[in-house]
């Protein structure tokens, strides 16, 4: 049995991937896991960086606090996100921006081979559920899956949650009761293995 955060990365009360995340956690917690859910909706904080630097960066708020416990706390990570404009929504993209900082997420005086600072938040996995338009197809071909290198490499692993497994759902907004269902019952098999 795994501790598993999942962080719902919609930043309305109500959507899709709130649907998705709450599938996967109800499954994880009938197959015995030890869950904590958070949904970006209820998060209050400052998404924006501003003039911060890494040297002193902005006080972190409680629910920032609360989010790197939480990490702290888990054996395995689920996010569910939309992709909007080829990116993550504004105030998930803050989330990161503020709350992965050095000596929290990733420590700036120890570096690896290739020079790049040494993760903190290994022995974590990771799985990312992205929604969008955009079919899978059109996401390799034209946007070079943008996205998900981005979450995959530049952000996850880059403080040390691998592997970081994807899984792309999609076509989303107008998506078919029997579709969402699908999805749903996707969810709910990668839930109960804390996949």
């Amino acid at each position: 049995m795994k501790r598993i955060f999942i962080l719902n990365g919609h930043p309305a009360e109500r959507s899709l991937s709130r649907t998705l995340v709450e599938a996967y956690a109800d499954a994880a917690r009938k197959a015995g896991h030890e869950v904590r859910l958070t949904h970006l909706h209820d998060l209050a904080f400052d998404a924006d960086f501003g003039r911060g630097n890494f040297e002193q960066p902005k006080p972190l708020e409680p629910a920032l606090e609360q989010l790197l416990q939480d990490l702290s706390w888990s054996e395995h990570f689920m996010m569910s996100t939309p992709m909007w404009w080829g990116g993550l929504p504004a105030k998930l993209k803050g989330l990161f921006d503020r709350a992965l900082l050095p000596g929290r997420a990733f420590d700036t005086r120890k570096k690896s081979l290739l020079g790049l600072p040494l993760p903190m938040l290994t022995g974590r996995s990771a799985r990312v559920v992205i929604t969008s338009d955009t079919p899978g197809w059109f996401m390799r071909l034209a946007y070079k899956n943008a996205l998900i290198w981005q979450l995959r490499r530049q952000i996850l692993e880059f403080v040390g949650l691998k592997p970081t497994k994807l899984t792309h759902l999609g076509p989303a907004s107008e998506a078919k009761p029997e579709q969402v269902q699908r999805w749903v019952k996707q969810m709910q098999g990668l839930g109960a293995q804390a996949a």
